[in-house]
């Protein structure tokens, strides 16, 4: 049987898309051609709900380290109290890992397969009805979810993957800099949702992390929130609050990002933070960047906005396992 996102597109089409970018104004890298089909949104304005649980007891997050990503994964999980309190039998989940380039697993430009395959599992066990994985990415999503090793990691671990023509926009009920941008629909559908991005520097807002990840899972034009990056990377914060920031760290990305490609710009961490703060755990991943948090203008906005604390050292270190 095959997958419901395999669509492929002609050259023409490539270069159609290219040309009407170009004659919008917008800067537009190679390679990073929008490849989504506007075709399916539909017209009903959706309201973005609040994914948290009521766990206001638990600590802000944990960090696992070791050789195995998945190990990892479970001991995080584990210290902020397993699975089952987060999910809940017969609910859908959506894990949204960053799926965005055409890239290898040892490049560091997408999240971990391993790590995603897991979080798959144990969702799975906590008794979710359905388990999603989606991603709106910026290279072709068939190459980018399969040469990352997401797409067929998630498929195995019994995960349906959603991507390119399989994803369905939505309008939402958004404001700032998100106005008029349309939004994964599967997203809107979910009852509970995992973010999970990749450690990974970038040349505009410093790195991308958790906050940022929420890029994609906006429609065409959201380009445009890369003019006031800090503010809209608060402002995605603000608007997406998820059930778990899970931080991949098995490798990251420490020059020319967001893309990457050698794998001189790639270190070796070997570790995963779990939490319910989406701005500690974003704060971790710009530590291990060698940023001091507090000057990553998009951690500080957050914070100033009530949403977590841009301070590392809220998530217990479980050493090594």
């Amino acid at each position: 049987m095959s997958d419901p996102y395999r669509r492929t597109i002609s050259r023409r089409e490539a270069l159609l898309r290219l040309s009407a970018a170009l004659a919008a104004g917008g800067a537009i890298s190679a390679g990073s051609i929008f490849f989504h089909d506007r075709r399916r949104i539909s017209p009903t304005a959706r309201t973005v709900p609040d994914w948290r649980t009521n766990e206001a007891h638990l600590p802000p997050g944990a960090v696992a380290h070791g050789d195995d990503p998945a190990a990892n994964v479970r001991r995080a999980i584990r210290a902020m109290g397993g699975m089952e309190r987060f999910v809940r039998r017969g609910e859908t989940v959506l894990i949204k890992p960053n799926a965005g380039w055409d890239r290898r697993p040892e490049q560091a430009a997408d999240t971990n397969p391993e790590v995603i395959a897991e979080l798959v599992r144990l969702c799975r066990h906590a008794g979710a009805r359905r388990v999603i994985v989606a991603d709106i990415s910026c290279n072709d999503p068939i190459r980018s979810f399969e040469d990352s090793g997401i797409g067929p990691a998630a498929r195995a671990a019994g995960a349906i993957v959603a991507a390119g023509s399989a994803i369905r926009l939505v309008r939402a009920r958004t404001g700032g800099p998100m106005a008029g941008l349309d939004i994964m629909g599967q997203l809107l559908d979910a009852d509970r949702v995992i973010n999970v991005p990749v450690v990974k520097q970038h040349s505009l807002s410093l790195a991308t992390l958790g906050m940022k990840n929420w890029f994609g899972v906006l429609g065409q034009g959201r380009a445009r929130l890369h003019q006031n990056i800090h503010h809209a990377i608060a402002e995605l914060a603000a608007t997406f609050r998820p059930t778990l920031t899970v931080v991949d760290a098995t490798r990251i990305l420490m020059a020319n990002g967001p893309q990457g490609g050698s794998l001189a710009d790639v270190k070796q961490v070997h570790a995963v933070a779990a939490g319910i703060d989406p701005v500690a755990c974003d704060a971790w991943g710009a530590a291990l960047l060698g940023l001091d948090p507090r000057r990553v203008g998009f951690i500080t906005a957050a914070e100033g906005r009530g949403l977590g604390r841009a301070d590392p050292r809220l998530l217990k270190d479980l050493g090594t396992g």
